[in-house]
């Protein structure tokens, strides 16, 4: 063999080496392997997954589908974005469609960054902005947290020259934590017009109802706004990867234009489609997120862990004062049956993210959890 065979090949440009791939919730099926358990005793709360699986119309509707699964999907998503461009009050025109949002959060840095520009996120926030602004070889600019979510001020005075893509998160995943709408407003207003903004609602169903906002508004108003937003998290689809954005045309034009072809499936746009239509199980979802989030919360009031309270569908907890805390009580936790998710890839070692469950697996989670300290 040749020196030059014999040495192992780096393929890639540096800024590819560099990403970090992207860990997602341990399934079911390897925690089982991993520690001996029957699958079906096993609660997953890591991945912020609806626990009353999707709506019965979604069922139904895949299953309709089933019969056009050898056919190429419509590429342009036509009935789907029809029934969004009504129910959100938009041109269907404005619609593009994703295998998940995070198709479109890499579809906006793929086409409004190069590796001479800069892609602005708030430290703790969700971990595909960096995975996206590395893609394309571009600057990170990380802004400071405030209180752990997102500090608009400084975000706004971090802006350079290269600044030409921001995301922010509302609610933020993995905190937790709301940006009011007169603050986000204020921060558009001053956001210049030649740098875009992603506002990622990937959890928008969760908001508490007094504390809603028009995004939708807010795309008529400013030409450099995308709205992007999920079907995987309280419409139960997350298997099924659909997300959606909306903008003004010239940025839904850009953003087509690195779109894969057919990047969404015929049995993801039956069952978005039937979805939006369950008003009821939204609600439903809606009302356990509330229910299971107080279970939790007094849960861990009662064992003295501090919290962030949220308005998603899951909470960020803080679990011990070292650096192993989180990976100590993740691993007590696997070994009892209960899957949350570490956040040290996103500097907090000492917390785990927990998603609600049923009022049945929040309670299998407590207690684990409360055996765990009675034995440490």
């Amino acid at each position: 063999m040749s020196e030059q065979h014999a040495t192992q090949a780096r393929w890639g440009a540096d800024y590819v080496q560099a990403i970090s791939p992207y860990v997602g919730g341990k399934p079911i099926a390897e925690v089982a392997r991993q520690f001996g358990l029957q699958p079906e005793r096993i609660v997953k709360l890591a991945s912020n997954e609806n626990p009353l699986g999707m709506s019965p119309k979604a069922r139904e509707a895949i299953l309709a589908a089933m019969a056009d699964s050898t056919r190429y999907p419509d590429n342009d998503g036509y009935a789907l974005k029809q029934a969004l461009a009504s129910k959100l009050s938009v041109p269907a025109e404005w619609i593009t469609l994703g295998h998940g949002s995070s198709d479109l959060l890499e579809m906006a840095a793929r086409a409004l960054l190069t590796d001479a520009d800069a892609g602005m996120y708030s430290r703790y926030s969700f971990i595909v902005y960096t995975q996206a602004v590395q893609g394309v070889g571009a600057t990170h600019q990380i802004v400071p947290d405030r209180d752990f979510g997102h500090d608009l001020p400084a975000m706004l005075a971090a802006i350079t020259p290269q600044t030409k893509l921001i995301f922010v998160a509302n609610p933020n995943n993995p905190t937790g934590t709301f940006l009011p709408a007169d603050e986000l407003l204020d921060f558009l207003r001053k956001v210049p017009p030649h740098i875009a903004v992603v506002l990622d609602e990937a959890y928008v169903e969760y908001i508490e109802p007094a504390l809603r906002y028009d995004s939708m508004a807010w795309v008529r108003e400013f030409p450099n706004l995308i709205v992007s937003r999920t079907f995987s998290k309280a419409y139960g689809l997350a298997g099924l990867r659909m997300g959606y954005g909306v903008s003004q045309p010239a940025l839904t034009d850009v953003l087509n234009r690195v779109r894969s072809a057919f990047n969404t499936s015929t049995l993801g746009q039956a069952a978005a489609l039937a979805a939006l239509d369950d008003l009821a199980f939204i609600d439903q979802a809606y009302a356990v997120n509330r229910a299971g989030q107080a279970q939790l919360a007094a849960a861990f009031e009662a064992l003295g862990l501090r919290y962030i309270p949220s308005q998603g569908n899951f909470i960020l907890v803080k679990v011990g004062d070292d650096a192993k805390a989180g990976a100590r009580l993740n691993l007590a936790l696997l070994q009892r049956g209960v899957i949350a998710r570490p956040v040290d890839n996103y500097g907090l070692p000492q917390w785990l993210r927990i998603s609600v469950g049923t009022e049945a697996e929040n309670a299998t989670c407590i207690a684990a959890l409360r055996d765990h300290y009675a034995a440490s």
